[in-house]
């Protein structure tokens, strides 16, 4: 590295190590993060990526190696000490508190006081409510975060980083749940910060995203560092390679079985809007065994929504579901998933997982019936299928008596797709199934998908990736402001036609049959 590369570096990452009991996160770890520069980070999921942003964020500390920061070593005990020396950190998986308000989230343990007497509300709505114009937000500090949209709680994440003037500012996956237009949004964000000087440490799975916004790449693949260039000088197969030691796995569907009869049907399914309006709008679908049918929409278009109503989450939907031939009107939760029905739902951390039990325990959570035997669990027999499904889905762990806490975001997305499948679905609800995983990953959890189907279980996913609705699916629906506004077969469907047809929702008024059959 020339005398001239060194200057712009402000942290040295020399040497790092860390140790599990069971297994080695990082091997011998170094890392250069350059002052005004978005520095990227990849891998696949268990690759040691979030370890090692936890380290360089004070939350955990190397085995062995050191930090090198402004050119002295430094020791960084937690992150509040890491945030005194100008480290902040936004992690994939939101750490906010629901029931108070944005500004109070923004300055939590931070607070701004008058004379180290009392909280100065004043001075931090002010502070919070000029962060929230910088990213965009027409929303009042005193907003309660638990009315916030899920990509709304993410730009409140990144505020609270930004509120502590961060040298280094840490981006863990942070467009995994925005909009394109927050997407945006963000990325002005990022330059402004670059044009400060502030060096950013960035990591996401969207490998065109990384393209874009990158200046440093650097591939971390079981631990260890396998590459590290200029953006400028590679592209996407380069990082591929770098990732999973291989090109890129086939995504394309696969031929040679039928589908079966209709195991799914919907008829006029409606969800009134807090208010006025309607959250899902007169939804009419059928889904057939062995057949996978991609829903795609933008966020708020009602997608998650009408999962919820299938399910039967909200008592005030009407219309009729019907699985199998029996109808579900007026069935709970628990009667609806012994009939046959499963959900992977978007939040994995709030709506799936239990992160003080083990692995194991929460993919038989929703099965331990099948393993009674009178008064009694049988372990063997709960083991073994425990393992089974660890093998089949490639879910990277030490020892699955291990917690759930201690897994990388997509293999802990991996479980909650087990737990669905022990409870032998007919249908299949999978919410954004491919969020926060890498493309190695991707690939098994599609492979699972199309598995299923072919042995003629039903599948309808959610997703806003476009690439993801084509590559998949034997069907697309469009969804935009609570309706379906298209239908396609797969041969049939474009990108264009996916977009156009996202946005016709917008519009004041149902689209007309014309309107459909133009996009």
């Amino acid at each position: 590295m020339s005398d001239a590369q060194t200057d712009d570096v402000i942290l040295h990452v020399e040497g790092v190590t860390k140790v599990y009991p069971g297994t080695v996160a990082l091997k011998e770890v170094n890392f250069a993060v350059r002052r005004a520069a978005v520095n990227v980070l990849v891998g696949e999921n268990g690759a040691g990526k979030s370890t090692l942003m936890r380290i360089i964020a004070g939350a955990e500390q190397p085995s062995t190696g050191q930090l090198i920061l402004d050119g002295k070593p430094v020791g960084l005990h937690s992150s509040a000490e890491a945030l005194q020396h100008g480290i902040g950190i936004v992690f994939q998986e939101l750490n906010l508190f629901p029931n108070l308000t944005i500004a109070e989230n923004v300055f939590i343990a931070h607070e701004i006081t008058r004379g180290g007497v009392d909280i100065d509300s004043d001075a931090q709505r002010a502070k919070v409510r000029a962060l929230l114009k910088r990213l965009e937000l027409d929303l009042s500090p005193d907003t309660l975060v638990e009315d916030l949209r899920i990509g709304q709680q993410q730009l409140v994440e990144i505020a609270k980083a930004l509120a502590h003037d961060a040298r280094i500012l840490i981006l863990d996956e942070p467009t995994s749940a925005l909009s394109a237009a927050e997407v945006d949004v963000l990325f002005q964000v990022i330059s402004d910060l670059k044009a400060q000087g502030v060096a950013i440490v960035y990591i996401s799975h969207r490998l065109e995203e990384l393209i874009r916004i990158g200046d440093f790449i650097t591939v971390l693949r079981d631990g260890r560092i396998t590459g590290h260039q200029p953006m400028a000088d590679i592209d996407v197969p380069w990082i591929v390679r770098q990732m999973v030691g291989r090109d890129t796995k086939d995504f394309s569907r696969p031929v040679g079985h039928e589908r079966g009869a209709e195991v799914l049907s919907l008829r006029d399914v409606t969800l009134p809007r807090k208010g006025t309006g309607l959250l899902v709008d007169h939804v009419s679908l059928s889904l057939h065994a062995g057949e996978i049918v991609g829903i795609y929409g933008l966020m708020g278009a009602g997608r998650s929504e009408l999962f919820e109503c299938i399910l039967g989450c909200h008592p005030l939907s009407t219309g009729d579901v019907v699985l199998d031939g029996k109808p579900l009107n007026g069935l709970p939760i628990a009667r609806r998933v012994a009939h046959g029905l499963a959900l992977i739902p978007e939040d994995r951390k709030a709506d799936a997982l239990l992160p003080i039990l083990s692995i194991g325990d929460n993919m038989t959570l929703s099965s331990l019936a099948d393993f009674a035997r009178g008064f009694h669990i049988s372990t063997q027999r709960e083991q073994r299928s425990v393992l089974d499904y660890i093998r089949d889905l490639a879910i990277k762990v030490a020892d699955w008596r291990l917690p759930v806490s201690s897994l990388s975001g997509g293999n802990q997305q991996k479980v909650v797709i087990a737990r669905a499948l022990m409870t032998s679905p007919k249908v299949l609800l999978m919410d954004e199934p491919s969020r926060g995983i890498d493309v190695g990953a991707k690939a098994d959890i599609f492979k699972v998908m199309r598995d299923l189907a072919g042995r003629g279980l039903g599948v309808l996913f959610v997703t806003s990736d476009l690439e993801e609705v084509m590559a998949l699916s034997d069907r697309i629906l469009v969804m935009s402001n609570g309706r379906v506004t298209a239908e396609y077969d797969a041969s049939d469907a474009t990108q264009d036609a996916l977009v156009t047809a996202s946005a016709i929702g917008h519009r004041t008024g149902h689209a007309s049959s014309a309107e459909r059959a133009a996009a």
